[in-house]
């Protein structure tokens, strides 16, 4: 009996001082986890330009998954991003972990200027606002290294059978504490709602659904 494809949860370390990344904590929460019948494998990356793509490359070779989703963290944001797309180039506001920070570069040469997620991005948002989970659709997943890993992770499966993109967590209250006015989410949500956007990814079939996801600005 062949075994089951898993499906490859990647997370990122910590950046810009902050002393924990809920993406990570979320993946790491879901490792070993069972999800619509897919053992959940997950994975951390380096926020870093560079080494991020070889530990993700290694990843995907290494446990060839049905499904690959990437978490990262955006600060200010109140609600679970899908990500609807990736765009070819890295533009960092601020260094890496590594210290670099490319300016204008492009991440694939010759590759599209986009890449957009293969996920059902607007079933995934309606599921988890049917569960209690703030979600919406995302037009951009910035310029630095979640964008990097989104685009490379999109280009390396474009063509393949195996469905792929980017979710965005926001702060978690301890990080934004010190930020009065910033919104959070607590973990134990941003788990919950991770594992639905897993179950949706894998069991939704046929078209995305056609409702309204897109933004004046």
């Amino acid at each position: 009996m062949a075994s089951t494809r898993p499906i490859l949860l990647t997370g990122f370390d910590p950046f810009g001082g902050e002393a924990v990344n809920p993406s990570w904590l979320v993946a790491r929460a879901l490792d070993g986890a069972t999800v619509a019948g897919r053992p959940v494998i997950a994975l951390r990356l380096p926020t870093e330009f560079r080494r991020s793509l070889r530990v993700l490359r290694t990843g995907l070779t290494r446990h060839a998954p049905a499904l690959v989703v990437a978490l990262g963290q955006a600060g200010g944001r109140a609600a679970l991003s899908i990500e609807r797309v990736a765009i070819n180039i890295d533009d960092a506001r601020i260094p890496d972990n590594a210290g670099a920070q490319p300016i204008d570069a492009t991440i694939v040469r010759g590759g599209p200027a986009a890449h957009f997620s293969t996920l059902p991005v607007k079933a995934i948002v309606a599921a988890l606002r049917a569960r209690g989970v703030p979600a919406v659709v995302s037009q951009s997943a910035g310029t630095f290294v979640c964008n990097h890993v989104f685009y490379a992770l999109q280009h390396a499966l474009a063509g393949s059978r195996v469905r792929s993109g980017f979710v965005h967590l926001p702060s978690l209250p301890e990080q934004a504490a010190p930020r009065p006015g910033e919104p959070s989410l607590a973990l134990a949500t941003m788990i919950d709602g991770v594992q639905e956007v897993l179950r949706v990814a894998v069991t939704h079939r046929g078209a995305d659904l056609r409702e309204i996801g897109g933004a004046v600005s």
